[in-house]
């Protein structure tokens, strides 16, 4: 289907016209082009592809598509969210491409992605893509795509194995994987030759600039608004946060000669500008650049925030919010314990998040925004009890305040300390006792879907035998979203056929992993290397003994 929302497009960047042999590609973001045109990653990614005269480039979302190339060559998938792998597997299906890697001939594009989901553990969807790029891609789609060009006459698994010593560039087919004991666990993954790489190591990209918006629309779901990255990765390190431990180094591009002539381009074209980042206020030129946007030729202009960490929402932050037209700030507090906050190394008193409310209150912003989790490792019941009392609190410092909590469960992320420690199952009961608690106070309570958590932690933990699991419950639930009911049908269908050979449920979503066994990413190596996450793992395990 193709249709209008292109046509309302403001381009930051000039496309160039695709030579007359060019790489016919094809960039799909699996969602809705309202979801896909926001995320600055893809828009990024496709101007990047764009700009190159060697290829002809067209987007493809699950509701609208520009002109598909005559002969397509590649298909880039953009994965940032675990459950639209549904998505990909439709857009194989819309596309006339096989799901299996294996089942696919030379007529067929080669299958790239990239994104989050990706970096941070590419097993379970390994079966489906050719090759999958670890890491930042402002450099590693360039080297990836020079290599291509270098086989493109080729077959197929001779491209493949060129692309396999691109640094970055990781060729699922080229590993494979042994499973040795009865509890599931993994054995062995090795290269299926010596000339194969034994490690991939994510890519990390150290340019002063990072990325801003390359269009603007009004379809987007944030309307017409442009975006600025103010920072990559976050220096705090929570024990959970693969926000931080996946893409470390902090980097904070400089203000001067990066970040406000970014900010210049956009409001050129929009009134509407974002600032993303983990923890922009720790950038250390931010006072300069909050200075630059309260002078009055921007008193137009809507300012929003991504999160902010808590004890750097001040009062002349709150102003200069407020006076940019934002309602509302979002803070994360993870919990209203201190004590399980020092496990979690959340760097934050009770004192601090209410200076926060009061400074949001007086800077006149209406509303406050804190996120939290259960399930933490260590929680005990009086931590749930803090959270409760420290909302409680913020009602009487800032009465004028509207305060909504959003919470989730803890989802081990690969990469992180916590990588080893599965899902606590009393979650669900603690989600239910603060939403009776809280509601009891008239506190706004948004939970995220239980459900959807353990879904996260199967996609987190899971190795190459999920894939099955993901494909029939994907097959059960007609191409829409599985339920959980859907993927424990799998695993007793997939484990009546294969015995020993598929752990259950339990093993990927609930079970503490040994620090010393393999683990389904083992060969792809991150920003830290296992011993020192074990490292941080024992210093917050210490402190829940103590």
């Amino acid at each position: 289907m193709i249709s209008a929302p292109f046509n309302s497009e403001k381009l930051l960047f000039t496309p160039m016209i695709p030579d007359h042999d060019a790489i016919g590609v094809v960039f799909a973001f699996p969602n809705t082009y309202t979801i896909g045109i926001t995320s600055l990653g893809y828009q990024a990614v496709w101007a990047n592809l764009t700009t190159r005269p060697e290829l002809a480039v067209s987007r493809w979302f699950t509701d609208v598509h520009e002109p598909l190339p005559r002969e397509v060559e590649l298909l880039g998938i953009s994965f940032s969210w675990e459950l639209d792998y549904v998505n990909i597997l439709n857009a194989l299906n819309s596309l006339g491409i096989p799901i299996q890697q294996s089942d696919r001939t030379n007529d067929h594009p080669l299958v790239f992605g990239g994104g989050t989901v990706l970096s941070a553990n590419p097993e379970p969807f390994a079966a489906w893509f050719d090759l999958i790029l670890i890491g930042d891609g402002e450099d590693l789609i360039g080297n990836m795509l020079a290599a291509y060009a270098e086989v493109r006459d080729g077959d197929r698994a001779s491209q493949l194995k060129h692309l396999a010593q691109v640094p970055g560039v990781y060729v699922p087919s080229m590993y494979a994987v042994s499973y040795g004991s009865d509890d599931g666990a993994i054995e062995a993954i090795t290269p299926i030759s010596p000339d194969i790489p034994a490690q991939i190591n994510k890519q990390t990209y150290r340019g002063n600039t990072l990325t801003s918006s390359t269009v603007v629309t009004e379809k987007a779901a944030w309307e017409s608004i442009y975006m600025v990255e103010v920072v990559r990765s976050c220096p705090e390190m929570c024990r959970f946060c693969l926000a931080s431990y996946l893409t470390l180094p902090f980097r904070t591009p400089d203000a001067e000669t990066s970040l406000i002539p970014a900010i210049d381009r956009g409001v050129a074209v929009t009134n509407r500008l974002g600032l993303l980042g983990a923890s922009i206020t720790q950038h250390p030129e931010f006072e300069l650049l909050l200075d630059y946007l309260a002078q009055p030729k921007f008193d137009d202009l809507r300012l929003s925030l991504a999160s902010v960490r808590t004890n750097t929402l001040t009062l002349k932050l709150a102003q200069t919010l407020s006076k940019r037209d934002s309602r509302s700030v979002t803070v994360a507090v993870e919990s209203g314990s201190e004590r399980l906050r020092q496990i979690i190394n959340k760097k934050l008193t009770n004192d601090q998040i209410a200076q926060a409310a009061i400074n949001a209150q007086e800077g006149g912003l209406s509303s406050l925004k804190l996120y939290g989790m259960v399930g933490v490792p260590g929680e005990i019941d009086s931590d749930l009890e803090a959270t409760v009392e420290m909302l409680y609190g913020l009602r009487q410092v800032a009465p004028k305040l509207r305060l909504s909590f959003g919470c989730s469960t803890f989802v081990p992320k690969s990469h992180t300390p916590w990588q080893w420690l599965g899902v606590s199952k009393s979650s669900d009961k603690k989600l239910k006792f603060l939403q009776k608690r809280l509601a009891a106070k008239g506190i706004d309570f948004r939970p995220e879907s239980y459900k959807d958590s353990l879904t996260q932690a199967l996609i987190s933990r899971g190795d190459r035998r999920v894939t099955r699991v993901l494909e029939l419950a994907y097959g059960y639930s007609n191409g829409e979203v599985p339920s959980n009911g859907s993927y424990k049908r799998a695993f007793k269908e997939l484990s009546m056929g294969l015995g020993d050979r598929l752990p259950p449920l339990d093993y990927y979503v609930h079970e503490n992993w040994q620090p010393n066994q393999i683990l389904p990413w083992q060969h792809l190596n991150g920003p830290l290397p296992t011993g020192t996450l074990i490292k941080h793992l024992e210093s917050s395990q210490a402190l829940v003994i103590l």
